[in-house]
């Protein structure tokens, strides 16, 4: 029987991409197996920015950290035709190249599916962009919050309470689900393809195409049965008082999802508010809202930590919202190895979310901490039969680094 370490044991993935959704879709890989080189940019730091006037760049640094584990990096001047045909080489070996520039950006640089494929034909290559290749708004900048805007899922988040104004969530939705957690799930695919087909192919992957792949189900209520789908007007959304979150007589705050008739009658009871359960679903606007506010005053009287004791033992969806720092030890969280320490460049350790899939065969795990930039050029080159003393000439030209 082969052994595999991982299962994606032997798969070799190029990795161009800098901001969070390509280097979240290689670290996924990474995490299965795959040896993923980060192609970083050769002349300058890692990051775009000078730090004295982005603010932002201190913790896209240690975001690095935790996206660039387990993987190598080799440091190319892709402008140059030198440090090109060296990309060249390495895409000849290679699964997979992964990119995230603007449309058009990669044929400028001459690293684009059709100058690769023509040279391997096995290759899987993915773009990652926030609108995808085509369409009219193909070549417009964006981020996070732009692509969830327009593949719909913006609108349909919001309190209650407030004046309709959309919450924005951390980058969460388009820049990791429906970016690279999507291109991971599309890289795979196509992978599997090739072991039938012998062919490589080209992935277009638009962030925005996630979204609405993501909301596929409240597109359907909503397409179906007319479901009005605005901030707080669904179940889902918090358009209804079982569905909700409360603040606790310690100001945290307890989400409750009792949705099924059998779990709302047990939390009608545990709050002491029996009078309310045939009233579950009513369409009554006035109704709602006392039942609302009832349920809120009731939790105002027990801590959230005296909730989630009480409501687990009558078998009630219910758990505390927990901050990042709680989470990071909730006991839960840490028994499925979902909190893990890894290490720095610098030498120290920072917690991590572990690996999630639990594969029983073949699991993924965490191969190492990030690399410094270039950490592995030498190496790298000298595989390809390049002397230490042409390495050296090519670093003094900042072709590499």
């Amino acid at each position: 029987m082969t052994t595999l370490d991982g299962p994606l044991d032997g798969i070799r993935v190029l990795d161009l991409s800098a901001l969070a959704p390509g280097p979240y879709c290689s670290m996924l890989l990474a995490d299965m197996g795959a040896e993923v080189i980060l192609i970083e940019q050769a002349g300058r730091p890692r990051g775009r920015r000078d730090l004295a006037r982005d603010p932002n760049e201190e913790r896209r640094r240690f975001s690095s950290y935790a996206l660039g584990r387990g993987k190598r990096s080799i440091g190319l001047n892709l402008k140059s035709d030198e440090a090109r045909e060296v990309f060249y080489r390495l895409a000849e070996e290679a699964d997979v190249v992964l990119e995230g520039f603007r449309p058009g950006v990669v044929k400028r640089l001459g690293v684009d599916w059709e100058t690769l494929s023509a040279r391997n034909p096995r290759l899987v290559y993915c773009s990652l962009s926030g609108f995808g290749q085509t369409g009219p708004y193909a070549t417009h900048v964006g981020h996070d919050i732009n692509y969830i805007a327009t593949g719909g899922a913006l609108g349909m988040i919001g309190d209650y309470a407030a004046d309709g104004r959309p919450a924005i969530p951390v980058n969460i939705i388009a820049d990791f689900a429906g970016g690279g957690l999507m291109a991971a799930f599309a890289i795979v695919c196509a992978l599997q393809a090739r072991e039938r087909t012998g062919a490589g192919q080209y992935i277009d992957l638009g962030m925005s195409d996630g979204v609405l792949s993501l909301i596929t189900s409240a597109l359907a209520g909503y397409e179906g049965a007319g479901a009005d789908m605005s901030p707080a007007a669904h179940v889902l959304n918090g358009g209804e008082p079982h569905y909700q979150v409360y603040e606790t007589s310690d100001g945290r705050w307890f989400s409750v999802g009792s949705m099924e008739p059998y779990f709302y009658t047990n939390l009608c009871r545990a709050l002491e508010l029996e009078q309310y359960i045939e009233d579950q679903g009513t369409t009554d606007p006035a109704r709602r809202e006392e039942i609302r506010q009832a349920f809120a005053a009731a939790f105002k009287v027990r801590t959230a930590d005296e909730w989630h004791e009480l409501l687990n033992e009558v078998d009630v969806c219910a758990k505390p919202v927990l901050t990042l720092e709680e989470a990071l030890r909730d006991e839960h969280n840490i028994s499925r190895q979902m909190v893990v320490e890894v290490p720095t460049p610098e030498g120290g350790v920072m917690r991590q979310a572990g690996v999630a899939p639990k594969l029983l065969a073949t699991p993924g795990r965490i191969r190492g901490g990030a690399p410094t930039r270039g950490q592995d050029t030498e190496a790298l080159l000298a595989a390809l039969g390049i002397d230490t003393e042409a390495v050296a000439d090519l670093r003094e030209r900042e072709i590499v680094a």
